[in-house]
Formats: structure tokens, sequence, C-alpha cells
């Protein structure tokens, strides 16, 4: 049998190697690493507005981490500590989670994945968590990984693969204000949201931490495991 293909959403950024200084389409080894090492086949997918069409060739989708989505799709101003928007980034990812959620494939958000969840099932986000929660232990210098416990909703998919409570790594400076239609299923002790399902999806799940960088394979092999099941029904 086959392994299920999965495409992970990457973006452009200046790049460089061996002779080269240019823009690059990049992601993160680790995306891969989590994909390939528990089963599955990873396919980089660029920034592409267009269509979705890839998606028909595709058994899952993996929505990584990165920067800031625009303020403006959520109605919201550009806080001044709020990235400058990869406006092709965020509405080639948004056509490819519509079209997944469309065609009932597995997501699984990372960072910012999640973030694009929660703008695609009507939320908002707050865009700079010291502002609300008063103090920076969710990113506590840029390159520099926070840690703390969460906490995990009785019968989700996180808490299918975590159990009760974990700790978890932590880079990020905004999060979930209002989940809209998402079933928050993960919660830190200072009551941020840090997990997100669609529970009428086989499998759409969002994450606020970031597994690829912890290698929590648990996590990849069951998003893995409901792509193989995505490739058989199809």
């Amino acid at each position: 049998m086959s392994r299920p293909v999965i495409g992970i959403a990457a973006y452009r950024a200046q790049a460089r190697w061996d002779i080269w200084d240019t823009q690059a389409t990049l992601i993160h080894q680790s995306y891969v690493r989590g994909v390939t090492e528990n089963g599955g086949r990873a396919v980089v997918l660029p920034p592409d507005d267009l269509d979705a069409d890839v998606l028909d060739r595709l058994d899952g989708l993996l929505l990584p981490g990165g920067a800031d989505i625009d303020p403006a799709r959520y109605g919201h101003a550009r806080h001044q500590r709020t990235d400058e928007p990869s406006l092709d980034r965020d509405a080639g990812e948004l056509l490819l989670l519509r079209g997944a959620l469309e065609r009932d494939l597995p997501v699984l958000g990372v960072c910012r994945g999640l973030q694009l969840l929660t703008l695609h099932y009507g939320g908002t986000l707050h865009q700079h968590l010291p502002d609300v929660l008063g103090h920076s232990g969710h990113l506590p210098e840029p390159g520099v990984f926070g840690a703390h416990p969460v906490r995990f909703a009785d019968g989700s998919i996180a808490a299918s693969v975590f159990g009760p409570s974990a700790v978890v790594n932590s880079h990020h400076h905004q999060g979930i204000a209002d989940p809209g239609t998402l079933r928050v299923t993960a919660y830190s002790d200072d009551d941020l949201p840090e997990a997100a399902e669609d529970p009428s999806k086989r499998f759409v799940l969002g994450v606020q931490w970031h597994p690829e960088v912890a290698c929590e394979d648990a996590l990849f092999a069951a998003f893995v495991q409901a792509c193989g099941a995505a490739a058989v029904r199809a």
C-alpha cells in the first residue's frame, strides 16, 4: 500500500545557499520529517491563490507556522507588533484550507495554521498576547521557545494523542480571542486556547505550539493515519 500524500503549505522568502541569494520557496525540514518518518509522503505547496485543484491528488493538508495573518481578514487594524502581511501566503493557504474542508481531507494546523482555522470558522485573534495576558511567556524572545502545561478536553483528538495534560513548547505572540465555531480542546494555565478541532470532520486539528520542533511523533502519526484512511476511502 502506498504512503498517503500530504501537502505542506510553503512560503516565499529571501534565502542564501551555495552561490545563491534569492527568493525561494521554503518550509522547515522538521515538518517534512514529521510526515515522512510517520509513514507519509510530503509534497511542498508554494503559495498559489488561483485554485485548490491540487487537493484532488492529496490525502491531507498540513498548514505550518510562520508570519502573522493580515488582521484585515478578521476586521482589525494592524497592531504595531503585527508582522507586515504576506498577502500571497494568506490567500493561498486559506484557499487550500477551504478546499480541504470541502473534500473532508484531514487537516493539521500548527501555530499560524491554527490561527488560519480560527479565521475560516469565523473567529478572531489577539494580535499581541502580552497586551492581554500581561506576560510574554508564550514568546520569551525571538528564537527562544517557552514551555508550559496544557490541559486537553475529554473525547478530543488532542486528548487521544496526549492524554489529559502535557507540557508543550511555545513561540507565538498571537492567539485565539474568539474560536468561532471551532471546539477549543486545549487550554494553557492562563486560559489561552492551545488547540481547537471541528468534530464534524474526520480529522481537523490545530495546535498553537510547535510539535515539529519537539518531534511529537504521536501527533504526526495520528495525522498521517487519518490521511491514510482518506486515501483508502478515495
